[in-house]
């Protein structure tokens, strides 16, 4: 994906992938820094973890509490940061900054996939942890009425609810499953990434008979054991496909300064994850 937005953009980059272990997080951020990378992409464990480990926090990781996209910058002669691009010879004293590109990539991908309209919206949400999360408190910032929280242990549950009561005291918040209809149900558990993993919800508690739309933020494989069910309950439907593309290409806008190619960018990420 990133990659084919590279191409299409003319420039003569590469993004590659590491696996770095945690403990090894600070040194590679470092590395990278010491080799003028442009920029990195973080997933799990890290986006918590870069957190106090990067030079400066853009104020979407701040918010949401969590970096997922790092760019290096330098400063200009007027003291000011800015991307390395904008340097032939980059200067010796450089930064990294830390951005969070997640919140509005499931924002942008619920409302361009699903049609939801989330102000005042009912929302069910399975799963509390990272991404659960970032989800719950960009959720609440889009001013929803109501979020159901239903997560495996009920202290990470209770720590979200209560701070997204503290910072959004107008929203109704209620640790279990609804008994009203819903407008939304997002996972964003791991179960379905195979499909040997059970329903990441209880069918004896809620049917989805009672929901309008259903998001799952997995995306591999295209149609987890949740989304087939939800099709059948009557439900508009849509895989983490595109929650991955804009949050890709927002980190792509970041490092370049420019648009990024989305529809280039969606038809890469297509045929590489399902080989269409």
């Amino acid at each position: 994906m990133q990659n084919a937005g590279l191409a299409a953009l003319g420039l003569n980059w590469r993004y590659l992938a590491f696996d770095v272990h945690p403990e090894h997080l600070r040194q590679a951020i470092t590395g990278a820094k010491a080799l003028n990378c442009i920029g990195l992409n973080l997933t799990v464990p890290h986006k918590l973890l870069a957190l106090e480990m990067v030079d400066a926090l853009d104020e979407s990781a701040r918010t949401w509490g969590a970096v997922n996209t790092i760019r290096f910058e330098a400063r200009n002669g007027n003291g000011a940061w800015c991307p390395l691009p904008e340097w032939a010879d980059p200067p010796l004293e450089i930064r990294s900054k830390g951005f969070n590109t997640d919140a509005d990539a499931i924002v942008r991908a619920l409302r361009e996939e699903l049609g939801v309209e989330l102000a005042g919206a009912k929302v069910l949400l399975l799963g509390a942890g990272g991404a659960g999360r970032t989800a719950a408190l960009k959720l609440a910032s889009e001013n929803i009425s109501e979020l159901f929280l239903v997560n495996r242990t009920r202290n990470k549950g209770e720590a979200l609810g209560n701070e997204i009561t503290d910072r959004w005291p107008a929203i109704k918040v209620t640790l279990g499953y609804p008994g009203n209809p819903v407008d939304l149900v997002l996972n964003a558990t791991s179960l379905g990434l195979s499909e040997a993993d059970p329903l990441p919800f209880d069918e004896a508690q809620f049917s989805l008979k009672h929901a309008g739309a259903v998001y799952d933020m997995i995306y591999r494989p295209a149609e987890t054991p949740l989304l087939k069910v939800a099709k059948k309950a009557g439900c508009r439907v849509a895989n983490g496909l595109g929650m991955l593309l804009y949050q890709g290409a927002k980190a792509l806008e970041l490092w370049t300064g420019q648009k990024a190619p989305i529809q280039i960018m969606r038809r890469a990420l297509e045929e590489n994850v399902y080989g269409t």
